[in-house]
């Protein structure tokens, strides 16, 4: 868990869940213990730093994490469950593979990081098929263009508050944009996306990346909900800043553009999205 990140998240009904884990989220959601959606980001990120700041450091959680995220829509419940353990394991791998031997050694002891790579097959060869599936996706300090074709502009949720880093950033008195579709409506867009890629710009739409999200959607129940939050990020953008970001209804705009031969449109609009965010990114290496 990183303090400016964004997430894609996926909530499946309460029937999509077999027993006894169906009665289990069940009664999580009448418990008053469970952390509330008002401070479960931070309650995520200070698990996490207090894991990597002890000695030694803990990459990954000895035990899943019971917590979940919650929506409700009328009478019906939907459930995204943290995954902390299976997501840190994934997150501890991408970070292995990619980084050089002696800088890792520097960041985890070599012993904890063999022991953590053994758990992690071992867990694999256990769970099987399917085990690696996770309802979030996290990404630091941007957010990926791809993961803005399964919303529509009018889905977008914005609420000022406080831009001080350390305000909570989901609760709905706090400072949040967030997108909430249904998977049905998330696959269609996909779909859409992928087509007007394919038929336009062929091996080219590969940037994008949009094929990753559509099959990534296509794991999880019909009758799902989808939902894009800006996390940590909204504190790295002013107020103004905000009420400008159109991300998800300018790469709308630019598929239409292409699909319709208004090639002109399509680039600019493509280009208001790309360039909005890699100057996020610079972010992360400034000062």
């Amino acid at each position: 868990m990183l303090p400016y990140a964004a997430y894609l998240r996926v909530y499946e009904p309460l029937t999509a869940f077999a027993e006894p884990e169906r009665k289990a989220w069940a009664d999580y959601a009448d418990s008053r213990d469970r952390p509330r959606r008002a401070n479960a980001l931070n309650a995520e990120h200070g698990e996490s730093v207090m894991r990597l700041l002890g000695m030694p450091p803990e990459p990954v959680p000895a035990q899943e994490s019971p917590n979940a995220y919650l929506r409700r829509v009328e009478d019906r419940l939907y459930v995204c469950p943290w995954q902390t353990r299976l997501r840190s394991w994934l997150a501890f791998s991408r970070l292995r593979g990619t980084t050089p031997v002696k800088v890792m050694d520097h960041l985890v002891p070599k012993a904890i990081a063999e022991q953590t790579a053994d758990d992690f097959d071992r867990y694999k060869r256990r769970a099987g098929s399917g085990a690696l599936r996770t309802h979030i996706r996290t990404t630091a300090w941007h957010v990926p263009a791809s993961w803005f074709v399964p919303f529509d502009g009018n889905e977008r949720w914005l609420v000022l508050g406080s831009a001080n880093p350390g305000q909570d950033v989901t609760t709905t008195t706090g400072r949040n944009l967030i997108y909430v579709t249904s998977m049905a409506q998330a696959r269609r867009r996909a779909a859409r996306a992928l087509s007007v890629l394919r038929r336009h710009l062929g091996d080219t739409s590969a940037p994008l990346d949009v094929e990753d999200v559509a099959r990534w959607l296509e794991e999880f129940h019909p009758h799902s909900l989808v939902e894009l939050d800006y996390g940590g990020l909204v504190h790295l953008m002013d107020d103004d800043a905000l009420q400008a970001d159109q991300s998800v209804a300018e790469l709308s705009a630019a598929l239409t553009g292409l699909d319709t031969g208004q090639e002109e449109l399509a680039y600019a609009m493509y280009q208001r999205v790309i360039l909005r965010w890699k100057s996020m990114q610079l972010l992360e290496s400034a000062n």
